[in-house]
């Protein structure tokens, strides 16, 4: 690999055993009354939720309609590879190699801050160049390291503060809430807590607003998400398939409210996307979404309660990342399944990051299992919940920074502590149907980098012991390729799906 530089899921959907325009529109850069609103409202004496007033900005410039293969200017940002970035312009692969010499084949993240031209072949209604967010603190990584969102939210005065609910088999205090969703999707819990004020004035407000459903807050009123968690869990998973759709090329344009079409706008990034989705969902009103995604709109509710989120956003995601090497996660010399193919690590929909593994047994089903999942790399055991091992690659202990392997389906008996220090190919657990619904016992994994989803197929593709991930036709589809040989996920664990670990020294 040339390197370069630059001058389940939510667990109650698992269902098988591979686991469950450019528009006329110019943004006005201005402020409205939302400022005013907030101040009306706001409790005697919180000057922490105060607003601080913004800078006029200066509209953007509408984008030229420009001529098939036209060069047009690019700063390469957190996270781009270059797949993506030939989808969003219209464009090949081949085409950005072509103009920009310096890049080799086999590059995989470009290095944020890198110039470069794109052969653009231009497609009408592009929609907001208004960036809201930078990705480093869209994900639950580096930028995250020493907030506490329960310590935050006792701080404040709203409602939230004394708000507490089941969820996911315990009592949880408002804050506590925010940080299990954060830390099971990998999102940030500012990012959370920001919808929450922003919608719900949760953090300022003793009451939530009148016209509000307690039972569906966020306004996705569908049974299997009453409550202010299963809401949360909603929103973190909406944001998600914005913000790894995006990433992937996999969402490329949306419709409005008013029946009209736009596509995102080439240069975007992914968080400004994951949140224009977001806002996208049940909005009936054009403006009031324009709004939203606006400087006046979420932006400021952000800067409000944890200032210019631009002002310091190192990316979390630098050039030419690299997988470290990994094993199958199972013993040496034992054979498994492929049991699902590239599907999502968490929630519905995307990211597709993670890939299963199912051991070998005489019935099929959730049935106790005395095989063991082992450590794909040296590590530590950075994090536990029920059927859940995160296990931190970098050594400090923390799920938010470096590479992670996350494991789901793991049985408490016999899981591994929280805090041990674990070398390649130790016993972390055993397969089950724990952490989630599942039709039959078997391991659920997938790697994080910095608190991002790493896709399992792509320039970063999983690669284990050789074997890459290549997507199917659809989720828990796929194949694990290792030079001529290829393995296809089946949830019935035929031999075209079983594959053998190398053996390892003892």
């Amino acid at each position: 690999m040339a390197v370069f530089t630059c001058l389940l899921c939510i667990p109650i959907y698992l269902s098988i055993s591979a686991c469950q325009p450019q528009s006329a529109y110019a943004e006005e850069q201005t402020l409205g009354n939302k400022s005013q609103e907030i101040n009306e409202n706001a409790p005697v004496g919180e000057e922490s939720l105060l607003p601080t007033p913004l800078p006029t900005a200066t509209p953007f410039i509408p984008r030229p309609p420009y001529e098939p293969g036209e060069l047009v200017d690019y700063v390469a940002q957190s996270g781009d590879t270059l797949p993506a970035l030939a989808i969003r312009f219209n464009t090949s692969v081949s085409e950005i190699l072509a103009a920009n010499t310096f890049i080799p084949p086999d590059a995989t993240t470009m290095p944020p801050g890198m110039p470069m031209q794109i052969p653009i072949y231009y497609l009408p209604f592009w929609g907001s160049q208004y960036q809201i967010l930078p990705d480093s603190m869209f994900v639950n990584g580096p930028a995250q390291v020493g907030f506490d969102a329960a310590s935050y939210v006792a701080d404040t005065s709203g409602w939230l503060k004394d708000y507490k609910s089941f969820a996911s088999g315990a009592t949880r205090q408002g804050g506590e809430i925010i940080d299990y969703v954060a830390a099971n999707f990998s999102v940030s819990p500012r990012l959370l807590l920001a919808l929450l004020e922003d919608q719900l004035g949760a953090l300022s407000q003793p009451e939530m607003p009148p016209y509000v459903n307690p039972d569906y807050p966020l306004g996705y009123e569908v049974r299997t998400h009453k409550g202010l968690y299963m809401q949360l869990v909603w929103a973190a998973n909406m944001l998600n398939n914005g913000y790894y759709g995006w990433r992937t090329g996999k969402i490329t344009d949306f419709d409005l409210p008013d029946g009209t079409f736009e596509r995102f706008d080439p240069w975007q990034n992914a968080a400004t996307v994951a949140l224009q989705h977001y806002f996208l969902q049940g909005e009936t009103d054009v403006q009031a979404f324009r709004r939203n995604i606006g400087p006046d709109g979420f932006f400021f509710t952000y800067q409000k309660l944890f200032g210019d989120p631009w002002a310091e956003s190192p990316p979390h995601l630098e050039g030419s990342l690299l997988q470290p090497e990994m094993l199958l996660p199972f013993e040496g010399g034992k054979t498994w399944a492929y049991t699902g193919g590239p599907h999502t690590g968490w929630g519905s929909g995307l990211p597709f990051a993670a890939i299963d593994f199912a051991p070998p047994s005489e019935a099929s089903g959730c049935n106790q299992s005395n095989e063991w999942a082992t450590a794909v790399a040296d590590g530590i055991v950075a994090r536990l919940d029920t059927g859940v091992l995160e296990l931190d690659l970098d050594g400090d202990g923390d799920p938010r920074t470096g590479w992670v392997l996350f494991y789901l389906h793991l049985a408490t008996r016999d899981k591994a502590p929280l805090g041990k220090a674990v070398t390649a190919g130790t016993h972390l657990g055993h397969p089950s149907c724990e952490g989630g619904t599942s039709t039959g016992t078997h391991i659920h994994i997938a790697r994080k980098y910095n608190g991002e989803w790493i896709a399992a197929e792509g320039p970063l593709a999983f690669n284990l012991e050789g074997w890459v991930a290549q997507n199917g036709d659809a989720a828990y589809k796929g194949y694990l390729k290792r030079f001529s040989q290829v393995v296809t996920a089946c949830d019935c664990s035929n031999a075209e799906s079983q594959l053998t670990a190398a053996k390892r020294e003892q």
